[in-house]
């Protein structure tokens, strides 16, 4: 029958009892340090605060230790201090731990230390130098003979394989850190194996394959005895839950690990917990549960002092307190939620956020604080989408200039070359005058070449440069016209503007669309970055064909796009915006053997805009078309408004029209045309 798991649990729950007695007792003789050590792990991965205790009152023992013991305690001292959020201590230690294993020229110290050192940095998001550490700590792991290590080693390779979006290389590490696992028979060992193999099967949306190892994991975490262990097993299999639509079955097994993580006072552990059960619960329209959760969460970030899960307990209760019906109170979490991101720079998750600010407000009914979180979150996405243009702009030319400075190093070595000769060549001139002539005219052949591969180098110079501002004008992604190009074709087009102001009677007339991809942050989250990516490319490569006469289509910024139309018929503009909402939903994207369709919506008006008979600025017609777009969006989406004209000027100011384009129209001041798109057809699966 075997034993059951409530009494595995109280022989687990006494263990930690006697292990934390046994690292308080200074008068342990040194052989018995190494187990005090090994009984620390565990305590250490779930009790953070309470490991830290015991290792700091074991710090001057150690240092009277064999190194091997130092080398043990300084590596679990450094995990413990990066789990507490204490970066700077944790890194601190682990060099520590690396100049001991450099001096000792111990591969496990080694090993340890750079696993550590890579840890510290993944958690100050210096995810390329975290990896590099990592690697190396793998490789000098497997010239050891300590199975724990290796597993461990193995595993945190596989991760930053995981995080490079290699799929298959971390894969095989996982694979191969569970079979080093089975080879040991530790099953504490299986189940931290088995646990990173199936957070990478759900990652990597193989969800059957993740139960299928989670069945085979479950009497393994079991079989440990630690409900720590048992409730990280929970953890995950909440992630697959999530993952697969089963909200119910992953409400079960978040209260079961929170039961769990109660009885051994994980702290940590838990506060994640009650965000995962307030986001279930939102999920489930349960506001009221929804906001018990998040309060308690809110309560024990601050007690961790933990920012960033502050700030996400503080958004939940927002999210619970709109449900509710309670608008002041949910703005006040949000905003104090966001401000958190805000300061801290962290400006991706600051948008994400945002979105769903405005989702959550327009769901509560509050429509203008929902377009202005739209608004702020449209400008920070452009803020995003030039950084990473400006980024891209100075990789190529850091390029280019490393490119340049080997050419140097290579004409400074040939110079160099060069004067060894001459100097040789004078002390020769004592003994052979005639050789002076021979080596005067070698001389100017080397400098004829480099003269003739300098006038290369600068053609060549000039090459790219024409090759870099043609890049700087177009977008990498999509092939479009970018922000930056659009601004100056339109500044070059000032003195026409001014021309067609005077015809606005015509029935030629210039447009501008405004189009904005309806539910793109879902695309990304649901399929991933790539199949986004897929989805702005179809949409570029349909805009070339639905508008193929006009002059100017541009990637305006993250999923928005912008059409310049010189010349259309004025009753054409409808139409236009009619066959862009039809061309572009009636595509379909196979990716990964899930077929993906999208909508658009649009703001669109006849350029250039001339109320009262005065041509307005591009800029203030496209803000105009932008606010549109607006309406579109908080109308349903999946639609265009058009800006015809305005009326009755006399009655107000173009200034309050822009405030609220929406009252405008509804006042009769703005005439404002609606076109529908067709619905979307359901996504499926190849």
């Amino acid at each position: 029958m075997g034993v059951s798991f409530d009494k595995r649990r109280s022989r687990w729950a006494r263990l930690l009892v006697v292990s934390l007695w046994l690292a308080s007792s200074q008068a342990m003789a040194s052989p018995q340090l190494d187990e005090r050590l090994h009984a620390l792990r565990e305590v250490g991965r779930f009790v953070p605060h309470e490991a830290l205790k015991e290792l700091l009152a074991l710090d001057a023992e150690t240092l009277a230790a064999s190194p091997s013991i130092r080398a043990e305690y300084l590596s679990q001292l450094s995990l413990v201090w990066r789990s507490l959020g204490q970066k700077k201590q944790a890194m601190t230690v682990a060099d520590e731990l690396l100049a001991l294993g450099t001096a000792q020229q111990d591969k496990v110290a080694l090993a340890r230390a750079n696993l550590a050192k890579g840890y510290v940095l993944f958690s100050m998001n210096e995810l390329k130098r975290s990896h590099q550490y990592l690697w190396e700590g793998e490789r000098l792991a497997g010239l050891t003979g300590d199975m724990h290590l290796k597993v461990v080693a193995t595993i945190a390779s596989g991760q930053a394989h995981a995080e490079e979006g290699n799929f298959p290389a971390a894969l095989g590490k996982m694979q191969a850190a569970l079979t080093l696992a089975r080879q040991s028979g530790d099953s504490t060992l299986m189940t931290m194996a088995y646990s990173a193999l199936i957070r990478l099967y759900t990652q990597m949306k193989q969800f059957d394959k993740g139960f299928e190892m989670l069945a085979e994991a479950q009497p393994v975490a079991l079989r440990t005895g630690s409900p720590g262990r048992v409730a990280l097993m929970k953890d995950i299999e909440y992630g697959l839950a999530i993952e697969t639509g089963q909200t119910p079955r992953g409400l079960k097994v978040l209260h079961e690990a929170l039961a769990l993580e109660r009885q051994i006072g994980a702290t940590v552990m838990k506060a994640t917990t009650l965000t995962n059960l307030s986001d279930s619960y939102l999920k489930l329209l349960d506001y009221p549960h929804a906001l018990t959760y998040a309060q308690e969460a809110l309560e024990l970030a601050r007690t961790l002092g933990d920012g960033a899960a502050e700030a996400t307990a503080r958004i939940n209760i927002g999210r619970a307190q709109l449900g509710l019906g309670k608008r002041a109170e949910g703005r006040a979490s949000f905003e104090a939620g966001l401000a958190f991101y805000d300061h801290s720079g962290d400006k991706p998750t600051l948008q994400a956020v945002l979105i769903e600010y405005g989702a959550a407000l327009e769901r509560a009914g509050d429509m203008a604080g929902a377009v202005h979180a739209y608004h702020r979150e449209r400008a920070l996405s452009n803020q995003l989408f030039e950084k990473r243009r400006e980024k891209a702009i100075w990789e190529l030319q850091e390029k280019y200039e490393a490119d340049s400075r080997e050419r140097q190093i290579e004409l400074l070595r040939r110079d160099n070359q060069i004067k060894s000769a001459d100097i040789d060549n004078r002390r020769l001139q004592q003994r052979v005058w005639w050789l002076l002539a021979l080596v005067s005219a070698l001389v100017l052949v080397i400098v004829f070449s480099l003269y003739r591969k300098m006038r290369s180098a600068n053609a060549q110079l000039k090459v790219r440069n024409l090759e870099l501002k043609q890049q700087s004008a177009r977008d990498p992604l999509t092939g479009l016209y970018n922000r930056r190009h659009f601004q100056e074709y339109m500044r070059g087009r000032l003195e026409r503007d001014r021309l067609a102001g005077a015809r606005t009677g015509e029935n030629l007339v210039g447009a501008l669309f405004l189009l904005d991809v309806d539910h793109f942050k879902n695309i990304n989250d649901t399929y991933g970055h790539a199949a986004g990516d897929a989805v702005l490319r179809m949409i570029s490569e349909n805009l070339r064909e639905i508008l193929c006469g006009t002059d100017m289509i541009v990637r305006w910024g993250g999923e928005e796009f912008l059409a310049f139309l010189p010349a259309i018929s004025r009753g054409g503009l409808d139409e236009v915006a009619r066959r862009l909402l039809g061309g572009i939903s009636a595509q379909r994207i196979d990716y990964q053997g899930t077929v993906i369709s999208v909508n658009v919506s649009i703001g669109f008006a006849p350029y250039p805009l001339a109320p009262a008979g005065a041509a307005l600025p591009w800029e203030r017609a496209l803000n105009l078309v932008d606010l549109a777009l607006y309406l579109a969006k908080s109308h349903g989406r999946n639609r265009a408004y058009g800006l015809r004209g305005f009326a009755q000027l006399d009655r107000t100011s173009l200034e309050e029209i822009e405030q609220d384009l929406e009252q405008a129209w509804r006042a009769g001041h703005v005439d404002l045309s609606v076109v529908e798109g067709s619905p979307a057809p359901a996504r499926s699966a190849a």
